[in-house]
């Protein structure tokens, strides 16, 4: 059921591609959600731009700023589609100002964990390295492919995105190869990237292609001897993204403080 009016948001690294597709996104459900505020670096040149204005939607008259904790003062839901060197810095203002919290970004260092378990305990935290809905069912479908397929079968994550993206493998393929270990009873597992020698069972491996604008394709391989099984997702339009993360923001406002990812907001309830 659709909220009694719209959730004010904030979004974080609204200068960026995913920040004009969210804006965009936000005002395509204007019942449900308005952008309140628009946070970008202090070296940005959106600064002091309209946000409406900056995604090409027209005006909103709201100021891209630089200083987040004044932004937060009437939002209700922050998604942050920034760099990984601020995950910490606004995970921790968000926090200090008990503000729910859907983190997209991808390439932020792996000790963020236990901050981002101590938030947790505070606000509702969603953090997922790919909001789309078809992503989602992907990671689902590879657990569930990983459990039913014998160990002597390799997987392969093959994953293209456009020659810009900066972190490699990126944080989707690592889900789904986190999602392949967990099907196997191996969650702490550590997948392979080291592409020379011979297949060791139970590896994980993965290949990575940056070129032109390429918006986000990812395969899985389970390559067993003398027959293969292939899941994938190709996205063509990044706005897939934006509308899965705004609709992921809306159900997250509406949680008690905890860890969720975008299986829970879909209610996926497959078992490992």
């Amino acid at each position: 059921m659709s909220p009694a009016r719209p959730l004010n948001a904030v979004i974080i690294g609204a200068g960026g591609r995913m920040g004009r597709a969210l804006i965009r996104a936000a005002a395509e459900i204007p019942g449900e959600m308005q952008v309140c505020g628009a946070v970008v670096s202090t070296t940005s040149k959106s600064l002091g731009q309209d946000a409406g204005e900056l995604a090409g939607i027209g005006r909103l008259d709201v100021r891209v700023t630089d200083d987040l904790a004044a932004a937060l003062a009437y939002a209700e839901i922050v998604i942050d589609f920034s760099q990984p060197h601020a995950t910490r810095s606004n995970l921790a203002v968000c926090r200090a100002a008990r503000k729910p919290l859907l983190i997209g970004t991808t390439g932020f260092p792996a000790e963020l964990t236990s901050a981002f378990d101590e938030a947790a305990a505070e606000i509702p935290l969603l953090v997922a390295p790919n909001t789309s809905i078809g992503v989602t069912l992907l990671l689902e479908l590879t657990r569930m492919a990983a459990k039913a397929l014998p160990a002597d079968f390799d997987i392969e994550i093959v994953e293209a995105h456009h020659r810009m993206k900066k972190d490699a493998p990126s944080g989707t393929a690592l889900a789904l190869g986190k999602a392949a270990a967990e099907g196997r009873g191996m969650p702490d597992i550590a997948p392979s990237t080291d592409r020379s020698g011979e297949r060791q069972q139970g590896d994980i491996g993965y290949a990575v292609i940056r070129g032109g604008d390429i918006v986000g394709d990812h395969t899985v391989l389970f390559a067993g001897t003398g027959e293969q099984i292939t899941l994938g997702h190709r996205a063509t339009d990044r706005a897939i993204f934006a509308r899965g993360a705004a609709r992921a923001a809306l159900w997250l406002g509406r949680q008690s403080p905890g860890r969720y990812n975008m299986r829970d907001f879909l209610g996926l309830k497959t078992s490992t």
